[in-house]
């Protein structure tokens, strides 16, 4: 259920599918570390999000936060959902050109109600739901091991008409390299185990800027949360 018009690349994370918009240079990752004032008016928006999907706000209301959060900035957005530390939704999409806010309530949105991996998010489970907004980096092209940090860096794959995404906390969850994460996402994206030899496979990493908190204010200390900068 998108805010306005939803994007044709909004997908499941962290292991959903990629777009070739969010390819960057040939060099190293522009720098992504948000002002802490749009970081608050960006997770106040996914809050914002959640509560309509959940049918505690009306729809009209979240179009005006939508409009204050981040207004001269576009980029791409996941919105990840947990409760008591299990995922309970995750959905972005990559498309760089739309503004920030608009993609993150989308995000939100989508995360709480179209995660085909979950049913919708019920209003009764919002005292537990922690959100993260992960706002992407420009991406690199990836030429070994030594473009990728784990913890840090997210990995995408594209190529013989198959794509997919994998951001970086889940190097991080199950203690893995790059060779196990381009493994991962290649698996993801229902690509040939021999797809590495094609030249026509696209592999890159990007970093986020990743903040968040409770869905309802006033249940955890810190709403700020970590930041994830990209190169």
């Amino acid at each position: 259920m998108p805010l306005l018009t939803r994007p044709s690349d909004t997908v499941p994370g962290p292991a959903g599918d990629a777009a070739s918009a969010l390819a960057g240079a040939d060099t190293a990752s522009a720098e992504l570390d948000l002002p802490v004032e749009e970081r608050e008016a960006l997770l106040d928006l996914a809050r914002a999000a959640v509560r309509v999907a959940v049918g505690k706000l009306p729809m009209w209301a979240l179009r005006g936060t939508v409009v204050r959060a981040a207004p001269d900035r576009r980029g791409a957005a996941f919105v990840t959902l947990t409760a008591d530390g299990l995922l309970r939704g995750c959905m972005g999409s990559l498309d760089t050109r739309r503004p920030l806010g608009e993609a993150v309530a989308d995000a939100a949105l989508c995360a709480a109600l179209d995660d085909p991996r979950f049913e919708p998010l019920g209003v009764s489970e919002l005292p537990a739901i922690h959100i993260d907004v992960s706002v992407l980096a420009p991406a690199r092209p990836y030429r070994g091991a030594g473009d990728f940090t784990a913890g840090l860096d997210g990995v995408t794959i594209e190529g013989l008409g198959h794509r997919a995404l994998l951001l970086p906390e889940v190097a991080t969850e199950f203690d893995w390299g790059a060779d196990e994460m381009f493994e991962a996402v290649r698996r993801k994206a229902g690509l040939p185990a021999d797809a590495w030899l094609r030249p026509e496979v696209r592999l890159a990493t990007f970093r986020t800027c990743r903040f968040g908190g409770m869905a309802l204010p006033g249940t955890e200390a810190s709403a700020h949360g970590r930041t994830r900068r990209s190169r």
